[in-house]
């Protein structure tokens, strides 16, 4: 039986900016607002860049993240929450971990680990195993699950790794982010072997960066996964790049194809008993498995 279909919107990101594409949310309360309206479509979770408010540069300042998260939890208490530990802007580690202090109403789900370094077109996001180890360990002292990315087959064998230093604890959440130009391709092969290596007990999406997005998540949705969607890995809603994409284009678009396909959008709630969070009415993070 195929899972709900589990939509991670990705509204920022670190490289649009409003030259690029005047849709992109910049701003706190830009962000807010497309997370509300994807909320309102129906999305599963979302996974948070944060911007410098006075530059529109990114930024990983816990007070602008929690100033996010306090205008998301207001609309949608049980929206399941991914802060960016990127390592593409920033490479101390005091500043990458810096919004997994929020605490309370304010503390994140999750946080995004990316599982090795790798080159993009332009820059390198630099993830260092000392720094790997530390964000995940950092992680799990907190009660926050790692949400994995990998662009490789290569990167799903350092998490299982990690999963032998019982660093990272079942179950286990993946983001496949393929077509960068350094990494695995947007192909069939490419995905399906990724898929085939996943540790047991993990939910996936795929994502595909620029043009590959709606051949990845039109992949993922028919054959049972999930997808990771919007304006942070590709800002064009055709391949052609004659018309600019909203975030709420691209989501209308997914649920176009999910009920295309017989597929139901998974809940906030499902997702959250599936990967043992708490239930987000106040409280969030990994839930404590009673014994």
């Amino acid at each position: 039986m195929e899972e709900n279909l589990i939509i991670d919107f990705t509204p920022t990101g670190l490289i649009p900016t409003k030259s690029l594409t005047p849709y992109i949310p910049i701003s706190i309360s830009e962000i807010i607002e497309d997370i509300h309206s994807a909320w309102e479509l129906g999305i599963t979770k979302v996974h948070l860049h944060a911007r410098d408010v006075q530059t529109g540069n990114p930024t990983y300042k816990k007070d602008v993240y929690a100033s996010i998260i306090e205008g998301i939890r207001k609309f949608a208490p049980s929206l399941v929450i991914c802060v960016s530990l990127s390592g593409r802007a920033f490479n101390k580690f005091e500043e990458r971990s810096e919004a997994l202090e929020l605490e309370g109403f304010l503390k994140p789900d999750m946080g995004s680990l990316t599982l090795s370094s790798l080159n993009f077109n332009q820059i390198a996001s630099i993830n260092s195993p000392e720094m790997i180890l530390n964000l995940a360990n950092k992680m799990k002292n907190l009660g926050i699950v790692p949400e994995l990315e990998a662009f490789d087959a290569g990167m799903i064998n350092y998490a299982k790794y990690l999963i032998k230093k019982g660093l990272l604890i079942p179950p286990f959440y993946f983001n496949l982010l393929l077509g960068n130009i350094a990494c695995a391709q947007a192909d069939l092969l490419h995905a399906g072997i990724m898929i085939r290596d996943l540790p047991e007990n993990s939910l996936w999406s795929l994502a595909g960066i620029g043009d590959q997005q709606l051949m990845m998540n039109s992949v993922a949705i028919a054959i049972g996964g999930g997808v990771r969607v919007g304006l942070e890995d590709n800002i064009w809603y055709t391949s052609s790049r004659t018309k600019l994409a909203s975030n709420i284009d691209l989501i209308k678009r997914i649920h176009i194809l999910a009920d295309a396909n017989g597929r139901k959008i998974m809940t906030s709630e499902e997702f959250r008993q599936k990967m043992n969070l708490e239930n987000g009415s106040g409280k969030y993070g990994r839930a404590i498995i009673k014994t």
